[in-house]
Order: structure tokens, then sequence, then C-alpha cells
């Protein structure tokens, strides 16, 4: 998390719109990225090891604090998208489940952060996204990052980066539902242009591994499939579950304290689909590990052959891709890309594809005609760059 303000070409347009709605100018303007992950998927909430980065694409929030009174604890929302019009909520007088919509997002980080024992005054608040929705770029997780930064300042809490990756998560598992880990929040939160985050999920240990693709001569090319997907939603909770109970039956805290060598044993002690959740996992975890080293000592260009055992594994072990995801991937790999993966939580969302500069067209239009070939909604494709995390940008 940057503490200094860094100038953003769109926070001083967010703020007059802000004025223009709420009557006032806001106290500030904030940011925070979505993230794509470069390896590491479901690894997070079993303790285990990711390596995220944030992206150039990022929520805005424009805030003003209530100055009528502390004890007035209205909240009013905008969002620049859609036509919804202004959403108002009582901030005392929040319940889990009760919220739709994006509302849900800040609205989770207002009841999280009371819920941490603070005390959170009303506010106004002009929401402005470039994350795609749904795409699995953590586009919620942006938006939560944005507000809880600009209130942790604002009402001068002094929340450190690890204890509010913890209060945002509390209010993805228990407001909005979603049973996610820290990878997301700690990507937005603890980013840096030109590095991966080594995130520890353990401890919340973080490590910046350079990560300059264009210097290699490479591109990080993302393919949002528009097959849109939600953390709420069974296929999520039930990987977890699975993860659980094969880390009960191995009798270990978590799956990060199962290694590749302990895998023979454990296919005698769990189910069929167990097993293979939890293989996922504990080779997962390896080749984070691996990609970490590879990049440290020789560069991107030799993590290709990571990426694609990674998707091979969420395919057929994690069962979380679909095929749309599996187009993408073979078809990149197919024309040029060194290496690719489905990325994010799956059933949907994007892949990514590690791709030479020169095949950078060749691999896009190959992806879109392989998609219009097989019926698919044609995929948006888009190039993303490590960048900062959260910040205040006015």
């Amino acid at each position: 998390m940057n503490t200094t303000t860094r100038t953003d070409a769109k926070a001083g347009t967010l703020a007059d719109r802000f004025e223009a709605t709420f009557g006032a100018a806001p106290h500030g303007v904030w940011a925070a990225p979505g993230r794509v992950n470069l390896i590491g998927e479901h690894t997070d909430y079993n303790e285990g090891f990711v390596l995220p980065f944030a992206i150039d694409k990022r929520a805005r929030t424009a805030v003003r604090l209530r100055s009528d009174s502390l004890r007035n604890t209205t909240v009013r929302l905008l969002s620049t998208v859609g036509n919804q019009g202004v959403i108002e909520a009582d901030a005392a007088a929040l319940v889990p489940g009760a919220v739709k919509g994006w509302a849900k997002y800040p609205l989770g980080v207002v009841w999280a952060l009371q819920h941490h024992g603070l005390e959170i005054p009303g506010f106004d608040l002009l929401l402005d996204s470039n994350v795609p929705l749904g795409a699995g770029l953590s586009s919620s997780h942006a938006i939560e990052c944005a507000v809880i930064t600009a209130l942790n300042e604002l009402t001068g809490s002094g929340l450190s980066p690890e204890e509010m990756v913890r209060v945002t998560q509390h209010a993805e598992n228990a407001f909005v539902g979603a049973p996610t880990g820290i990878m997301d929040q700690s990507a937005a939160l603890r980013g840096s242009s030109g590095h991966a985050v080594f995130l520890d999920c353990r401890d919340q240990a973080v490590e910046l591994v350079p990560f300059d693709a264009q210097k290699a001569g490479l591109v990080l090319q993302v393919i949002d499939t528009k097959v849109s997907h939600s953390h709420a939603d069974g296929g999520y909770a039930s990987r977890r579950t699975s993860c659980e109970l094969g880390a009960g039956l191995l009798g270990v805290k978590a799956l990060r304290d199962v290694t590749v060598t302990d895998l023979k044993d454990a296919r005698g002690l769990l189910d069929p689909i167990t097993f293979r959740r939890v293989r996922h996992i504990i080779t997962e975890n390896d080749r984070v590990l691996q990609t970490v080293d590879t990049l440290r000592n020789l560069g991107p260009a030799h993590i290709g052959n990571l990426l694609d055992a990674s998707h091979a594994s969420m395919r057929d072990d994690f069962e979380i891709s679909c095929p749309e995801l599996d187009l993408a991937v073979d078809t990149a790999r197919n024309h040029g890309a060194i290496g690719a993966r489905m990325t994010g939580g799956g059933f949907g969302g994007s892949a990514i594809a590690l791709t030479p500069v020169a095949h950078m067209q060749q691999v896009r239009d190959a992806v879109i005609r392989a998609f219009a070939e097989a019926g698919f909604t044609a995929p948006d494709i888009f190039t993303v760059t490590p960048a900062a995390g959260a910040e205040r940008i006015r």
C-alpha cells in the first residue's frame, strides 16, 4: 500500500462528478487495483503460497465523511456504472446477506470495520472502476480495498495493511458470503509496480519478486472469456470444503503442511475426488515456489511450463475450468504463447497467456477466431503489467 499521493488523470473528473452529485467536494480520492494471479490458485485458504500482482486497472472512490454529526451513520453510494442512482443505507443497521449488487462490497467493509471495533461515521461515496466485472480479476476486492484505504485514512484508524487484509476478508466471508482467502486483498493493498507479490498465506509474509515481462520481450495477455463467475456460489465453497476434509483426514492443520512426497500415502487415505482436490493444492504450492525461484534466477521467459501445468491441474484435479477457458489456453499455447493458464477462482472468468511480443497479435487473432468457430461469446483480450497497490490519488 502506498502512502504518497500519486497523480491519476481520472481523479479530478471523479471529484468533480462527486461534487455535482453530493453538493460538496470529496475529502479525497483513493484507488485500488484489480489483480492477476500469475500462479497459485485456491492455495490461499489452505495457508499456502500465491504469486499475484496488482494490475493497471483499478477501482477509484471519491469519499466525503458527513459533517453534520458523528452520530449520523447514513451512507450514500453511487457508481458511475449503470443507472441505479444513489443507494442509501444506515451503517449502524447493516445485516449480512441483506445488501445486493455492488453496494454490498463497500458496505461489507463498513460492517467489518465496525466488527473490528472501529466507529465509522456516515459518508458519501462515488465509485468508478475499469476492472472488468466477473472476469476473475478481483473487481470486488478492488472496490473493498479502495474503500478501506479511504476510511482508514479519513477516520485515523491506523490499520496496517495486514489488518486491512483481514478486515476485507471478513467482509467477503461474513457479509458478502464468499468463502475467499487473503490473496486478492494482499495483492491490491501490497502490490508494487514491476513486481509480483509472493505471499505466504499462513503468516502474511510478503516478498516482492521482479516480474518484468517487457524486458524479456514478453507481454502478459488477459483473455476475458465473458463467462461470468461468482465466488458466492456453491462451486467455490465445495472446493474449500473438500480441502478442509482432506486436511482433516490427513491429520494436518492445513494442506500447506502436506508435501508432494506425501501424496503417495495420501491416495490410500482419501476418496478419489478428495484426493484430486488435495493433489492440486499440494502440487500448486510446489509450482508457486518453483516459479518464484525461476523468476529470481532465470526470468519470466522460463516459467511457461509451470503455467501450463497449473492449468492442467485446475482442469483435471480441481475441476474449476470450463470449455471457454480451456479453448483460450489451448489456442494461445498453440499460436505462440510460451505458457497459459486460467486465473482466478474458476468456473469462468479469464485466462492469461505469457506471449512473445512478436506473437501477440497472432495469439489474439487465433483466440478470437476459435471462439467464433465454437459459437462462444467474443472474448475481450488485453495486456496487463504489474502496478502499484492501493493509494490516495487526490
